[in-house]
């Protein structure tokens, strides 16, 4: 098996561009308009964000953001992985790179909001130990959206 690899990386790269696209097009297939709530390129490039890329023989093949909140949480965002590439364990690799830096950045949670059409990526967050949650920050209750969050395990 080919070994994967996360690293944080700038999310202007062409791959990860239609990666990015891919994720809309996805998104826009299953939910309207005003229940998409993702991110352009411009926002993933902010200081505030942490942005990873997972590459599996250089070939970029999964993607996600850490965005801190300024209260000392942070929100994941943009996690996508290549349907070429799924069944990798590519989903589990990058939340366990988004936790390590948020013990690192001194996050005391993360937290997302994902769809409530994708069993898949909510089995990953429930298999990585996040609950659901009100809504938080500037989202309103949708019942399209599930709300989650897990506490960040400080390292000793």
């Amino acid at each position: 098996m080919t070994a994967v690899t996360i690293a944080e990386e700038s999310p202007r790269q062409p791959a990860v561009i239609r990666l990015l696209e891919l994720s809309d097009a996805y998104a826009a297939s299953l939910y309207p308009a005003e229940s998409n709530h993702l991110v352009d390129l411009s926002q993933l490039e902010q200081p505030t964000v942490s942005f990873f890329v997972a590459r599996r023989d250089g070939e970029i093949v999964g993607c996600c953001g850490l965005v801190e909140a300024g209260d000392g949480t942070a929100e994941i965002k943009r996690m996508f992985v290549d349907p070429e590439a799924r069944g990798l364990k590519i989903g589990k690799l990058l939340v366990s790179a988004l936790e390590a830096k948020a013990a690192k950045l001194g996050l005391t949670a993360i937290r997302l909001e994902t769809g409530i059409h994708q069993p898949e990526a909510i089995g990953l967050y429930r298999a990585s130990g996040y609950v659901e949650r009100p809504p938080f920050g500037t989202y309103l209750p949708d019942p399209l959206s599930l709300f989650m969050e897990k506490p960040v395990r400080q390292e000793a």
